[in-house]
């Protein structure tokens, strides 16, 4: 229910460039080619690309050419990727400290962005 409920997210007006955050390098990649295969623009950022491989997925969601980039927290700090519309943590961070990083990547330089963060409820 959690893709079905992202793929509408998506869908919406606004969702403009969109900042995805998963927690593993395997359900990063998952996720991507899901978004991929539902005919969404999507790029993806973790630790098992190679620095060419990632300078790529950057630059393209940087130059708009994909609409989302979905990555892991190696995303989160130290990226200054203007006009970020959203970030969504399909997965919720580890720690606060990642929260507070990965949420501020949008909104920035005195712009509005949204973030959200999908919490499941457990048995």
């Amino acid at each position: 229910k959690k893709l079905d409920l992202l793929h509408d997210l998506l869908n919406k007006d606004g969702f403009d460039k969109v900042l995805i955050f998963g927690r593993t390098k395997h359900g990063i990649e998952k996720l991507n080619k899901e978004l991929t295969f539902r005919g969404f623009k999507t790029g993806a950022l973790h630790g098992n690309k190679t620095q060419a491989q990632r300078q790529r997925a950057l630059n393209d969601f940087k130059q708009n050419r994909v609409q989302i980039l979905v990555a892991t927290d190696v995303a989160a700090r130290g990226l200054d990727i203007p006009n970020v519309s959203h970030v969504v943590n399909f997965e919720a961070p580890e720690n606060y400290s990642d929260y507070i990083h990965r949420i501020g990547r949008t909104g920035r330089a005195d712009k509005k962005g949204k973030a959200l963060t999908f919490v499941g409820i457990g048995a």
